[in-house]
């Protein structure tokens, strides 16, 4: 098996592009002009903009900085769960007028009437997102009848991206190997200081699995008492039931004004190799950095069983091995190594499962040194030796198929 062949049937190329999203909305306004802002929640934690290209380099850095902390609208949308208007979300148009969200991106493009509309997940599977749709005063608010109608586009991609997909949920019914590879249902989990958590991207808290539920909920507890100004961010591996580990991104604030008083933790199981491979450049295009890195990305996809170097894989984007590892880190959450190591996890999961190699023929594979560097690693991302991962892997298929 090649390190591409462990990729699903849909592995996100038939899925809508960020610049179709926008354009589907558009047109559902017909001849009533918009301007129009895709947001997606990012798997590092907080949101991010992806189009259009046009929007302000200042505006782009506001908003990946604290801006998208403020954003309440956006959040009301995705957790209402239908289009949200600036009154909805604003009762109050005085404390409106204060916001970054109406001095840095309502007052500088003259917009007056603005309404967001959710989508469950625009990007990556279990993070949903959210169009902007603004107008001046010359053109108007918008009707009902345009609001309804913008709901029903809605519906009508994520049904689409959903089918381009797959869905996880028809795996797990069919059973088999594939469903061993099927990531826990809930991708973003949102703890409020009352230990409330939220599950999004259509996943329900009691779906989570029992052991993970305690571990998030604990993870969050601690980490109210230690959070200060400044993002409080860990990679940590929490192990389910079955005996599997997966590696989550949690990250505090002390203020997200956006989702109320107090502190929030963004709890993320981040996409998988195959997931970032899948994303294109133009999906970004309001973030030229993001945009940039893409190449490298797939880059490492595919060559990880060679064991490319950070300077091999900085140079697929005219980068320094330095520049690229701060922003790589930055920008996706985690570190290239990282990356590669999930690359090689993956790959070689399938291969177990698959009982058709010996364990030092898939470490040769997968890019390891030798057995017992693949089984040292193996056992760092999942917590399980590859021999027992099979194991627990075969037990899980017996279970979900009685």
């Amino acid at each position: 098996m090649t390190a591409t062949a462990a990729a699903p049937a849909a592995s996100g190329r038939d899925v809508l592009s960020a610049r179709q999203i926008l354009e589907q909305f558009k047109k559902a306004l017909g001849a009533s002009p918009a301007r129009a802002m895709l947001i997606t929640v990012a798997p590092r934690a907080g949101l991010q903009i992806m189009q259009p290209a046009n929007v302000s380099e200042a505006l782009i850095k506001s908003y990946a900085k604290e801006f998208h902390a403020e954003d309440r609208l956006s959040w009301q949308a995705i957790l209402r769960g239908k289009p949200t208007r600036l009154a909805d979300a604003w009762p109050d148009s005085a404390k409106l007028e204060m916001t970054p969200y109406a001095q840095e991106w309502l007052k500088p493009n003259e917009l007056t009437s603005v309404v967001a509309v959710p989508l469950q997940s625009p990007v990556f599977e279990g993070y949903p997102g959210v169009v902007h749709l603004g107008r001046t005063a010359d053109e108007g608010n918008f009707t009902n009848a345009e609001i309804t109608k913008l709901a029903e586009v809605a519906a009508g991609i994520d049904k689409r991206i959903a089918a381009a997909r797959g869905g996880k949920a028809s795996k797990v019914k069919r059973g088999g190997n594939s469903a061993v590879l099927t990531r826990p249902p809930a991708r973003l989990i949102l703890v409020d200081p009352s230990l409330k958590p939220k599950v999004f991207g259509g996943a329900s808290w009691s779906e989570v699995d029992d052991r993970l539920r305690i571990q998030i909920l604990d993870h969050a507890k601690r980490r109210l008492s230690q959070v200060n100004s400044e993002p409080l961010v860990d990679r940590i591996l929490l192990h389910d039931s079955h005996g599997d580990s997966w590696p989550f991104r949690i990250v505090t604030f002390k203020r997200y004004p956006a989702l109320g008083d107090g502190p929030i933790t963004f709890i993320c199981l981040g996409p998988d190799s195959i997931e970032w491979g899948a994303v294109r450049p133009a999906d970004f295009q309001a973030d030229a950095e993001l945009a940039r890195l893409l190449p490298a990305i797939k880059y490492m996809q595919q060559e990880f069983p060679k064991g490319p170097t950070l300077v091999d894989i900085a140079k697929v984007v005219d980068l320094s091995p330095f520049h690229f590892h701060r922003r790589f880190t930055e920008l996706l959450g985690l570190t290239p190594k990282q990356y590669l190591l999930d690359c090689q996890i993956h790959q070689a999961k399938s291969d177990l499962i698959a009982r058709q190699k010996e364990l030092v023929q898939i470490a040769k594979e997968c890019g390891f040194a030798h057995q017992s560097h693949f089984t040292s690693r193996f056992k760092q991302a999942t917590g399980l030796t590859p021999t027992r991962w099979r194991r627990m892997a075969t037990a899980k298929v017996q279970a979900l198929q009685d």
